[in-house]
């Protein structure tokens, strides 16, 4: 097959990494290389800098905590509005202040109080989303404080100091985080946003490469149905993140409700259009010129959409051209699907906004019974990975309980795509830090290093879990050799982390295991979901039905693809049970493009949306 007709969009290293991201997020491993926060990067070196300068200085290694709490607060940081993100890095500060006095006071009071005290703290630890909403980063990262302070025991006195030391240095974060560095509140949403047209002009860009050939999902594929999964995916986070937004920030967030219902109402004219040139609705030149004008609105609505002056107005014009396109074509469903797109994009090319601040949901807090099972099954495998770790006598055991506590997931799938990636991350990272303790043992020379560090380790945070276990490896490692020279932490914290993830790996599948349903199951729910869209379309539902009925119709296709290509996908390969489910898929697809192609075909002469007189 042509280059062209391959996916991937435009060109460039942005356009090739999404590429790889689609590829990826079949197999459920992340990469969102719009989420590289510089920004955040540099505060956090700032703020990992200072505690780490005043115990070089001083020669007080005790304080070493304070370097621990400033990280981990900037790792809790997590998108959303000013007050919430404040209320919960406060939380993180008091709460990781108690629990790290109670593990290392308990854990000088002999081997039985520390093999209790560490599984019971993770215990009450994971408990907190119950209550807490948004709170699941911090409640992993509570769990980490625990186990990391039970391995460093200290009487009453001591334990007091590493506390006031965890205090200090979560409050210096807090401080320059909410008062001395702060970064505007939104942007997350808006490198969402951006990133969800740019999925979007990916889409239109690959159909109007396909030219007059076949297009490729006429046949099924390993990465069958890439551009439709990777936008659903790009617009769920982006509506996860709005839920954040309540009360009063609502209005912060007005503009990227409005983006999000622009870019569901694209997506599904794209849907449309690429069930056109599967099943050739229409002639082979309207497809094309149709696919060519999109994608050049597209890529106007993503400039505008990340601000860039001046485009504003040439999406208006491509708008206009797009109209112009619409009145030349014949097929129904072509003229729908451009009529669609001109409706949806023509309020960005204003600057419109919507008159009140639509509300999204929040989602809801963890049942009571998810909650106790996760909890119990965290402090269990926190209890048989440190009598391991001890039985071995690994010289730093609260790494490898630290990668299970990370690790492990509420489900077995995502369990085991984080295992492989925090051992792989492990192994890099250790190689890499090993690697740079050869050249240069120096600690002002290692400090250098380290701060730099921090900073990329907090910037790609979201951007991919391999690559932040690496600098996070690599950060940890040289941190440790700085305070505790000569100790061998490169390979202890390779071999932790592997002992760690598989462990989490084995806890996950033996306790309570949430293997989700089969993907037979997940087959049959997204026939079914997908059948309900197209009679609700053929009903002549409304439209927040059909919104409704579309959204779940995607996320059930997503579900069965994904688990298609997880780890059972070995021995279905084996069996050769692949094709049939595949050709299932391909039908779950199918029903998607026919419910579109249906919907916009019924609107293919709804009136022009009203311009302004400069852009008619």
């Amino acid at each position: 097959m042509a280059e062209a007709s391959r996916p991937g969009g435009a060109g460039g290293a942005a356009a090739w990494l999404r590429r790889v991201g689609r590829w990826l997020e079949l197999r459920s491993f992340g990469l969102t290389p719009e989420h590289f926060a510089l920004q955040e990067g540099a505060r956090a070196a700032l703020i990992v800098a200072l505690p780490l300068a005043l115990i070089l200085i001083l020669g007080e290694h005790r304080l070493s905590w304070a370097i621990f709490a400033a990280f981990w607060l900037c790792l809790s940081d997590i998108a959303g509005p000013s007050r919430l993100r404040h209320r919960l890095l406060l939380v993180f500060c008091f709460a990781g202040a108690v629990v790290a006095f109670l593990g290392a006071w308990a854990a000088s009071l002999g081997t039985v109080p520390a093999m209790l005290a560490g599984p019971m703290l993770v215990f009450l630890s994971i408990l907190l989303p119950i209550r807490l909403a948004h709170s699941q980063m911090l409640a992993t990262l509570l769990a980490v404080v625990a186990v990391v302070a039970v391995g460093f025991p200290a009487s009453a006195e001591g334990a007091m100091v590493l506390a006031l030391a965890f205090l200090s240095g979560g409050l210096w974060a807090s401080l320059v985080i909410a008062r001395l560095w702060r970064i505007d509140p939104v942007l997350a949403l808006r490198q969402d946003s951006v990133a969800m047209f740019a999925r979007l002009s990916d889409m239109a860009f690959d159909l109007a490469a396909t030219g007059i050939r076949p297009h490729r999902d006429r046949l099924w594929h390993p990465e069958h149905a890439a551009h439709r999964r990777s936008i659903r995916i790009a617009i769920e986070r982006l509506r996860v993140l709005i839920s954040r937004y309540e009360g009063d920030a609502q209005a912060e967030v007005a503009h990227f409700c409005l983006h999000l219902r622009e870019a569901e109402a694209c997506f599904n004219a794209l849907i449309a259009l690429e069930h056109a040139f599967i099943t050739d609705i229409g002639s082979a030149e309207e497809r094309i010129a149709s696919a060519k004008v999109l994608r050049n609105a597209l890529m106007a609505a993503r400039m505008t959409v990340a601000e860039v002056p001046g485009t504003r107005a040439l999406l208006a014009r491509r708008l206009t051209r797009l109209a112009r396109g619409r009145a030349a074509m014949e097929e129904p469903t072509i003229r729908g699907v451009l009529s669609a797109v001109d409706a949806a994009l023509a309020p960005l090319a204003r600057a419109a906004s919507p008159a009140e601040p639509p509300l999204l949901a929040a989602p809801p807090l963890p049942s009571l019974q998810a909650g106790l099972r996760q909890a119990l099954r965290q402090a269990v495998s926190v209890a048989i990975v440190r009598y391991v770790a001890l039985s071995l006598g690994l010289g730093y055991p609260y790494w490898a309980i630290m990668a299970t506590v990370v690790v492990m997931q509420s489900a077995a799938r995502t369990t085991w795509t984080r295992s492989l990636e925090r051992i792989f991350g492990s192994l890099l990272g250790g190689a890499a830090a090993l690697g740079l303790l050869h050249l240069a043992a120096a600690p002002p020379i290692l400090a250098l290093i380290a701060l730099p560090l921090a900073g990329l380790t907090i910037a790609l945070r979201t951007v991919n879990y391999t690559i932040f276990v690496v600098t996070l490896t690599m950060l940890f490692i040289l941190v440790t050799e700085l305070l505790q020279p000569g100790a061998g932490s490169a390979s202890a914290r390779i071999l932790d982390n592997l002992l760690g993830s598989f462990a989490a790996l084995f806890c996950v599948l033996a306790l309570w295991p949430d293997r989700g349903p089969s993907l037979p199951q997940l087959i049959a729910q997204g026939l079914k979901a997908n059948g309900a869209y197209l009679d609700a379309v053929r009903r002549g539902e409304s439209a927040e039905v059909i919104e409704a009925t579309r959204r779940a119709a995607g996320l059930s296709s997503i579900a069965a693809e994904v688990a298609l290509h997880d780890l059972g996908g070995i021995p279905r390969r084996w069996h050769r049970q692949e094709s049939h489910h595949a050709e299932a898929l391909r039908s779950l697809r199918l029903l998607a493009g026919e419910a579109a192609a249906v919907w916009h075909a019924a609107r293919a002469d709804a009136p022009a949306p009203r311009r302004p007189a400069h852009q008619a």
